[in-house]
């Protein structure tokens, strides 16, 4: 089952900055065991929205809970919801890393 996370981030660029490698190495991590479907940051940097590939809600919150940024108070704000994935693009989902 999917869970969209909308995440809200601290304003405090200085620490995201800090933290945004293993926040990145985590997501990667969930990205090879088939755990997270897709994610990135909103354009003006408040957040970012993540999909989680879960068996339920709790899991999908304790993934969001164990991501580096969280452990260091840097989310601020996270709505959770189940989502189905209707239509995709391969060819718009590979991310300009």
């Amino acid at each position: 089952m999917k869970f969209a996370a909308f995440i809200e981030y601290a304003n405090e660029p200085e620490r995201l900055a800090q933290f945004r490698p293993a926040h990145r190495a985590y997501l990667q991590d969930l990205l090879q065991q088939g755990r997270l479907v897709v994610a990135g940051p909103f354009a003006d940097g408040s957040g970012a929205l993540f999909v989680y590939e879960v068996a339920n809600e709790s899991e999908a919150t304790k993934l969001a809970a164990d991501d580096p940024f969280a452990k260091a108070s840097l989310f601020t704000g996270i709505v959770m919801k189940p989502w189905t994935l209707v239509f995709a693009s391969a060819d718009n989902l590979n991310p300009p890393l």
